[in-house]
């Protein structure tokens, strides 16, 4: 049996806020949209990162980001954001996003395909593993069901 790759998905409106000039989502904010995303993953599949920081002392630091876009969001479209953990090493974790708009009859329009790649990092900056407990947890979740 293939391992299924754990994902979750969140629902929220579009904030005025995040609206540019010509009243569209400006594209900086589907970065802020993963990270809502790929925070909550880690919430549901071990803890809150804020307490791996405070607890492991390990940062996750974004090396890398690709985007593509494939629609606009308008000020309050109700957007999901469904984030999956693609890739787990010792060191580096991956994740990929789909962000799409949830429309009134329930059918959904494709807004950005996106991944992230992350490396541990201590407190000085210098990569390191990632915490054991972190790992089996990132690893369980990716194992098929007996």
């Amino acid at each position: 049996m293939q391992p299924v790759a754990p994902s979750c998905a969140l629902e929220f409106r579009a904030r005025y806020s995040e609206t540019d000039q010509m009243g569209i989502i400006y594209h900086a904010n589907y970065l802020v949209w993963c990270e809502i995303g790929r925070t909550e993953l880690i919430r549901r599949l071990w803890k809150p990162y804020s307490q791996v920081e405070k607890d492991e002392g390990v940062l996750l630091a974004v090396t890398d980001v690709t985007l593509r876009y494939h629609a606009s969001a308008r000020y309050e479209d109700l957007i999901r954001v469904t984030t999956t953990l693609e890739q787990v090493r010792s060191r580096a974790v991956a994740f990929a996003y789909l962000i799409e708009r949830v429309e009134e009859d329930g059918t959904t329009t494709r807004l950005c395909t996106a991944r992230t790649g992350l490396t541990a990092l201590d407190r000085a900056g210098a990569p390191r593993k990632l915490p054991p407990d972190l790992l089996d947890a990132f690893r369980a979740a990716t194992e098929p069901a007996s």
